[in-house]
């Protein structure tokens, strides 16, 4: 019988491993995209029917496509909700709409683009006879206390500005240390040495498939309906897969190498609080989680989290 067995493994230099951590500033463009963002939400709309439609508008309209006089299929729509300056339509087409009222029947002369998905259509110039039945206008709050009280805990604009901003600090901040724990990883195995058997790579590749079949079906899909909507086929899936499985194979080697090397334990209370971790996390009973996951298992898990938090910690920002 041939096994395959897990490798020998060798790995130096691990403590001391230089990574650039670079912490984006907050500009005053990203604190008012945020705060337009909150705004927007907030918005209303106010019907018109006397004034012509303007970019921003939402404009239920029926339209019909021509190219050479022939109608072409998926160019028709009814009553159909186009907010002018969204991008939804090709290039042009909300351009026309604006200035026209409610009730008028007018063409859209337009010109799909060269890399137009419809072979057949693109860079072909085409005529949309089109109607609007209804122009909305969308009308914003006012930038000003009574807003920042209406979707803040704060009194005044200046306290939900701040907040803003420290909240987009947080998150620059939270990026920057992703990208230095990442870059110390791919250190890491860059620094290990070992003869990994194809095995651990195909199982893990499976895991992965796994994962990706279970995210879909809390979507409401399977891999099948997956696969028939997309073309693409279950050897495809594992080929793309593949090599952020092998990059984990190699890592978790490389961890559990360190937590070897350093004698890292886990106790009693960090794998108490780690099965009570996942049992919020999946709304489940404690004890269920145990009979699920083996004691051993979060053990050797909360090892390997040592290991990177040693490797960070001991790591040197440049």
């Amino acid at each position: 019988a041939v096994v395959a067995v897990k490798p020998n493994v060798k790995i130096a230099d691990y403590l001391g491993i230089e990574a650039e951590k670079n912490v984006a500033e907050v500009t005053d463009e990203e604190i008012e995209n945020e705060i337009n963002t909150v705004r927007e939400r907030n918005s209303r709309e106010i019907e018109v029917t006397d004034a012509a439609a303007v970019m921003g508008d939402v404009c239920h309209i029926n339209y019909e496509g021509f190219v050479d006089g022939v109608a072409f299929e998926g160019g028709k729509g009814e009553d159909y909700p186009l907010k002018l300056g969204s991008g939804n339509f090709i290039p042009g087409f909300e351009e026309e709409i604006v200035g026209h009222k409610v009730g008028e029947d007018f063409d859209v002369n337009v010109t799909f683009p060269t890399e137009y998905h419809a072979k057949e259509l693109a860079g072909k110039p085409a005529v949309f006879k089109t109607t609007i039945l209804k122009i909305k206008h969308i009308e914003l709050p006012e930038l000003d206390d009574d807003f920042a009280k209406d979707v803040s805990e704060f009194d005044t604009m200046d306290e939900y500005r701040a907040d803003v901003k420290a909240k987009i600090a947080k998150r620059h901040e939270t990026e920057a240390e992703n990208r230095f724990e990442s870059a110390i990883l791919d250190t890491l195995i860059e620094k290990l040495e070992a003869d990994i058997p194809e095995a651990m790579f195909v199982a893990e590749t499976e895991n992965f498939v796994r994962d990706y079949d279970n995210r879909l079906r809390m979507q409401g899909l399977d891999l099948k309906t997956y696969f028939q909507y997309t073309g693409m086929t279950l050897e495809q899936l594992r080929e793309s897969l593949r090599p952020q499985a092998e990059k984990q194979v190699k890592l978790r080697l490389a961890l559990e190498k360190i937590a070897k090397a350093e004698k890292l334990k886990a106790t009693k209370t960090e794998i108490n609080a780690e099965y009570k971790r996942i049992a919020d996390e999946y709304q489940m009973d404690v004890e269920k989680v145990r009979e699920l996951i083996p004691e051993e298992s979060i053990a050797e898990d909360m090892k390997v989290k040592k290991a990177v938090d040693l490797v960070k910690e001991k790591a040197i920002i440049k």
